[in-house]
């Protein structure tokens, strides 16, 4: 252990151990801008200086370990002036237009002004003007280099976490920016939209592309009838930017919200995740008879899930050669979209065109998803915008809604109803988990041999998992699967599904299905839920979406009667004509750069 002191308390930490979370043990606050504990030191910013006895200079405390006998000081008079003049330096050359950033509230910059610049300026007549460009290329996000202070946390997300590098520092000195690859617009660059460095942005330099505005619009418009949806892992999210701590679920809270902001129907994404199981689970099934029983090497095997937009992204551009691997399905969000403007419009007797489809999701590639050429299988535009989860907690404070004193209710009908099995699709493993409770129990008319179906094997925070179910005593249908051994992996978070995908080109993948989410943790730490996330949220995020399962009345994807019911009345079965047509879609190779 190696001893110390701070601020005159003594205390023991591990080698390797930084100043500032030793601080942190101490319950002494050691403001940041540039750390962040999913990334790697970058000790860019030095807004956390500190003092230490007998050093000539000051020292960052994000970037320097611990050492025997150090005498550390957070607060002394040196320290405090230049914490001053660190973020006065960065205002001088910020665009100030706080009181309508979208960031305003959670700006971390905003914060540590009004601990420590407030007063006069001293630098603002000596910094030059800068150029700077506001990109509203993306579908997804905005990067606004105006209110950029070079902190670095995108470049080390897009690298580190991401395995993208759609964008990265340029020039040095007063000159240096966070530039998109080759100063292209970030449309036209390898990016998936996952939005993860707009979750990491201490400002209002990287923010989602807000749609408020045209949902407003949409709501108030008496020719129109607004549906909206809601992702499975909104419910456990939302509450955090409307007074809650995280992990609590607020499922009913948000659904008596959302018909009081005026929402016509309010439905469930829950209902076309079990409807994507359906279709997913059949297609898997129908490839492993392909290759087991027919020799049909075209039946892509391991077949990948196709949930994720980022992820489908990330392997047009990075794995095209494997594309026929990606199941056909299209994500829950899409499928609702599809079924919104034809299933459910002839149930409700509605003209399409006056159909406005909303999701509310934790995912700013969504957005993109929303606007690929590929989603207009209806006749129309499936979705018609996407809301993030911290979007939808604006127009819940736009609209003065008490949200904490809600009457809880219930989703509508037609596509309102689902289970347990499409809570989980949004913890990473939840789409491996929710297909494996079905296509277990198509082969062999029993339940998954897991105690209350919980499949803890999949399950977790590790980076890549692994399991493995071996299929006995299969019905008459499914007897060529007797005795195999279903080897299944999940992956999430882009730099560990490259591991994987690296694996599965190699030819060193034993794996028959792969589900990847693009973000970490899968969809609970979306890029567009409430900021911050981080481990901590995300395990308590997980925690509530398991918790939601297990309260479920039903928690397996065929047993949802809207399903059953759909397939009785519309598709005619899984992987049908129609089902094709209206569900599933195809992939395009893009280019590396």
């Amino acid at each position: 252990m190696i001893n110390l002191s701070i601020n005159n308390q003594k205390i023991s930490v591990e080698p390797g151990t930084t100043i500032l979370d030793a601080a942190r043990e101490l319950n002494i606050n050691i403001p940041t801008l540039c750390n962040h504990p999913d990334l790697c030191v970058a000790g860019n910013c030095r807004v956390c200086v500190v003092e230490q006895t007998g050093a000539r200079t000051l020292i960052a405390a994000c970037a320097m370990p611990v050492a025997e006998g150090m005498d550390i000081h957070t607060n002394t008079l040196k320290v405090r002036n230049a914490r001053k003049h660190i973020v006065e330096l960065l205002l001088s050359e910020h665009r100030s237009d706080c009181t309508k950033c979208y960031r305003n509230q959670k700006c971390e910059l905003q914060s540590l002004a009004n601990e420590f610049a407030f007063g006069d300026t001293i630098f603002l007549d000596l910094v030059e003007d800068h150029q700077y460009v506001i990109d509203r290329s993306s579908p997804s996000f905005i990067k606004d280099d105006s209110k950029c202070i070079r902190c670095q946390r995108c470049v080390r997300t897009c690298t580190e976490l991401q395995h993208i590098s759609a964008i990265a520092v340029a020039n040095k000195g007063m000159h240096q920016k966070i530039s998109s690859f080759h100063d292209k617009p970030m449309s036209h660059v390898v990016c998936t939209n996952c939005g993860q460095c707009v979750n990491r942005c201490p400002t209002g330099a990287l923010v989602e592309k807000t749609y408020i505005d045209q949902v407003w619009d949409a709501i108030y418009d008496p020719d129109k009838h607004v549906v909206v949806q809601t992702a499975p892992a909104v419910r456990i999210a939302l509450g955090e930017d409307l007074g809650y701590d995280p992990g609590e679920r607020v499922t009913g809270k948000m659904v008596t919200a959302l018909r009081q902001l005026g929402f016509d129907s309010v439905l469930d994404t829950d209902f076309s995740a079990d409807l994507t199981i359906m279709e997913e689970g059949t297609e898997l099934l129908t490839r492993l008879r392909k290759t087991l029983v027919e020799g049909d090497e075209k039946a892509a095997l391991p077949m990948f899930t196709s949930c994720s937009p980022g992820w489908i992204k990330f392997i047009e551009h990075k794995y095209p050669e494997m594309l026929d691997n990606l199941s056909t399905c299209k994500s829950p969000q899409q499928m609702f979209g599809a079924l919104a403007k034809t299933y459910f419009a002839q149930k409700k007797k509605l003209d399409p065109s006056s159909i406005v489809s909303v999701s509310i999701m934790p995912c700013t590639a969504k957005k993109y998803e929303a606007d690929r050429p590929e989603m207009r299988s209806s006749g129309y535009k499936d979705i018609d915008f996407v809301l993030t989860t911290r979007e939808l907690a604006i127009m819940v404070k736009q609209a003065g809604i008490d949200f904490r004193n809600l009457e809880p209710s219930h989703y509508d009908s037609i596509m309102g109803e689902s289970t347990g099995a499409g809570v989980i699709f949004g913890a990473t493993g939840g789409v491996m988990e929710a297909a494996l409770r079905t296509a277990y129990e198509i082969v062999t008319g029993r339940e998954v041999p897991f105690k209350n179906l919980n499949i803890m094997p999949v399950r977790g925070l590790e980076g890549i998992k692994e399991a493995s179910i071996k299929i006995e005593n299969c019905t008459d249908d499914w007897k060529f699967l007797e005795g195999a051994e279903l080897k299944v992996a999940i992956a999430h978070g882009l730099t560990n599904a490259n591991k994987l995908m690296r694996m599965v080109r190699d030819g060193n993948s034993p794996y028959h299905f792969i589900e990847i989410m693009a973000c970490p943790g899968g969809c609970r730490g979306g890029g567009g839920q409430p900021i911050p996330t981080n481990e901590e949220v995300r395990t308590k995020r997980m925690v509530a979406i398991y918790a939601e399962d297990e309260h479920m009345e039903l928690r397996k994807s065929h047993d949802n009667p809207d399903v059953i019911a759909i397939y009785e009345e519309f598709l005619g079965e899984p992987n049908s004509q129609l089902a094709h047509e209206l569900l599933h879609t195809h992939y395009t190779e893009r280019e590396a750069y």
